[in-house]
């Protein structure tokens, strides 16, 4: 069976085996499912997805566990809107359903978490309540009520959270459910009330199950001899399973960051298949974890593991996925690097979904159209992500164009990135972009100084080392570019300073740690790498550090370099200490390049952020010459 060939999910054909699942996008306005909704989701079905799972919307006013979180009860018109939209290209189209129980939150509601069991979570720590017989009436009565009017408004049916962030799947699990009732004795029994009630409501509509399969907590939690007993118990009322792995214990299990390798789930995934496959009517099973590569996805349908394949990360990064993939050209797909700067948006900040490698991802149908421009001779000062993608969309506009860098190779600060410790997969953007800016004829000249005359010019040429807060009396300080560019450093203890605390502090720390250096990292915050929180990889990241040796200098600032040591001082208290070194790696904010001069830049000599910015305004910089805002 091939990915982009067509599957039954009972009473519905879906035009691949692709699907596209449900997450967080903050594209709501308020918690209906928003025209924004409409068109994010209508990109994916002509792309090709084989089945669309909108965003979980709460079946039960209880729950708002974010503060754009849909409400069942109001995505009707929007779900109505959504289907009309994905029509035309045959995609099926489902409600996700769900209730976040004890790991949503009060803020919104002023309610007390809904909980089988009195068990604080354990990342707000928050104490639930536990519900009682009422409550749980209300919760059956709220899944059909809204995979009915999901039916109603058009769509062909709807999915059921019992996953990571699920009341459904705190009632299974004995980490959550300590009751001594029914519910407690017997934990598949809510799950299975649920199932009767959506079945019952959604006629012969299509319904499918998201089922935690491993919670990665043997002591307690769902083990996966488990979780086959629970997908063989419900394998007749549902028609697809979706096995899935995470639980409150592990909350980067579900959709982890680049440092997971694809397809984690496949030994899980094959398990589970192969348990429900004895049954009458056996569920198709779709296989999820951060599965990114076409090649991968096949093989994994080839292998029997599963019949479908989730590929949600991959469709938000390439919406053409799978319609690349039927006519013959998988080496056009955008790759995801699984980074989850821009696609992981749970958080108080609320984002809007995004790409780093697709910027108009979350944001379809929201740039400005202008009038057609003729071809023009543009010059392209830089290789690095900005300058790539200004050439990449003004060669794909009808110009004629060229890259000047001044390096011997393209790909500019992405090629660094992607040798900071366990992030090798950015690499594959910067070889995608290079790949298309020469099959669409740029040309590129490498080792060269630009001539800025009599041509249309992008500038983009990246940052310079910035500011330095602490005394150098006569110590050895390095930039990270320059470790990362010549991987030379003199012997001796080392110390990476890192005031921002995102990836690169944290991963060089690593890298060098792994290479048998004595290596600390220096921060202002109580934990290394702060903003690794906002990708998932906090918690993950400062266990990698302690295994391999990094000593982490929290709460300090770096005031003073010398030969053989650095003066450390604690925030809170002022004191000042000594710390061996014999080279600081120095990981602080860059500085724009402010050569050469030109009015049109993009990325880094703009103001140095990340990869998504730099790409985005190179986007936008060829834009702007082409007149044709919003073109792909």
């Amino acid at each position: 069976m091939s990915l982009a060939e067509g599957v039954r999910l009972g009473s519905a054909e879906a035009p691949s085996r692709v699907l596209f699942g449900p997450h967080e996008t903050n594209l709501g306005r308020g918690r209906v499912i928003s025209d924004r909704h409409v068109a994010y989701y209508r990109a994916r079905a002509a792309g090709g997805a084989g089945v669309i799972v909108t965003e979980t919307a709460s079946v039960h006013a209880s729950d708002w566990p974010y503060e754009r979180a849909p409400l069942a009860a109001e995505c009707a018109p929007g779900w109505a809107a959504v289907a009309e939209a994905c029509r035309p290209h045959g995609a099926i189209v489902l409600a996700g359903l769900g209730h976040a129980g004890s790991q949503g939150s009060s803020a919104f509601s002023q309610q007390a978490l809904w909980a089988p069991s009195r068990v604080p979570d354990v990342v707000s720590r928050e104490l639930p309540m536990e519900v009682g017989q009422d409550q749980i009436d209300a919760l059956v009565a709220g899944f059909a009520a809204a995979a009915s009017s999901a039916v109603r408004a058009g769509l062909h049916g709807v999915e059921l959270e019992a996953g990571q962030f699920s009341l459904l799947r705190q009632f299974l699990s004995g980490l959550t459910n300590q009751r001594s009732d029914a519910y407690g004795e017997d934990r598949g029994r809510l799950l299975r009330e649920v199932l009767v009630a959506v079945r019952e409501a959604a006629g012969g509509a299509v319904v499918g199950l998201r089922l935690s399969c491993d919670e990665l907590a043997p002591w307690a939690g769902i083990t996966p001899e488990q979780a086959t007993g629970i997908a063989r118990a419900v394998a007749d009322r549902i028609d697809y399973l979706v096995v899935v792995r995470g639980s409150a214990m592990a909350t980067s299990a579900t959709r982890p960051d680049l440092h997971t390798e694809p397809g984690f789930n496949i030994d899980l995934c094959r398990q589970i298949r192969e348990a429900v496959r004895t049954g009458e009517h056996p569920p198709q099973v779709v296989l999820q974890g951060s599965v990114v590569d076409p090649g991968q996805a096949q093989w994994v349908l080839d292998d029997g593991i599963a019949d479908l394949v989730e590929m949600t990360r991959a469709q938000i990064a390439e919406p053409q996925l799978v319609e690349l993939v039927r006519s013959g050209r998988p080496e056009q797909v955008r790759p995801c690097v699984l980074c989850n700067q821009k696609c992981r948006v749970r958080d108080n900040r609320n984002p809007i979904v995004s790409c780093i490698g697709e910027p108009f991802s979350g944001h379809e149908g929201t740039e400005e159209a202008g009038a057609p421009a003729p071809s023009r001779d543009v010059l392209v000062v830089g290789g690095g992500p900005a300058g790539m993608e200004a050439a990449r969309v003004l060669a794909l506009n009808g110009h004629s164009v060229e890259i000047v860098e001044r390096g011997d190779e393209l790909g500019g600060s992405l090629l660094l990135a992607a040798k900071v410790g366990g992030r090798a997969r950015l690499q594959r953007l910067a070889d995608w972009l290079e790949a298309e800016v020469r099959r669409l004829g740029v040309r590129v000249t490498l080792g060269a100084e630009a001539d800025l005359t009599s041509r249309d010019v992008v500038i983009a040429t990246g940052s310079v080392p910035g500011l330095r807060a602490y005394e150098d009396f006569g110590g050895t300080i390095v930039d990270v570019t320059e470790v990362l560019a010549h991987d030379r450093l003199p012997d001796g203890p080392v110390v990476v300073f890192d005031p921002i605390g995102d990836a690169v502090g944290v991963g060089v720390a690593e890298l060098l740690a792994e290479r048998g250096r004595e290596t600390a990292i220096v921060t202002q915050d109580q934990v290394v790498g702060t903003q690794l929180a906002l990708t998932g990889d906090l918690a993950d990241a400062n266990g990698r550090l302690q295994r391999a040796g990094v000593r982490l200098e929290k709460r300090s600032l770096l005031r003073e370099v010398h030969p053989g040591h650095v003066v450390l001082e604690d925030v809170f208290t002022a004191q000042r200490r000594d710390a061996p070194c014999a080279v600081v790696v120095h990981c602080g904010h860059r500085l724009p390049n402010p050569e050469p001069a030109g009015a049109l830049r993009a990325g880094d000599c703009v103001a140095p952020r990340t990869i998504h910015e730099a790409i985005l305004e190179g986007r936008r910089a060829a834009h702007r010459i082409t007149a044709l805002e919003g073109a792909r």
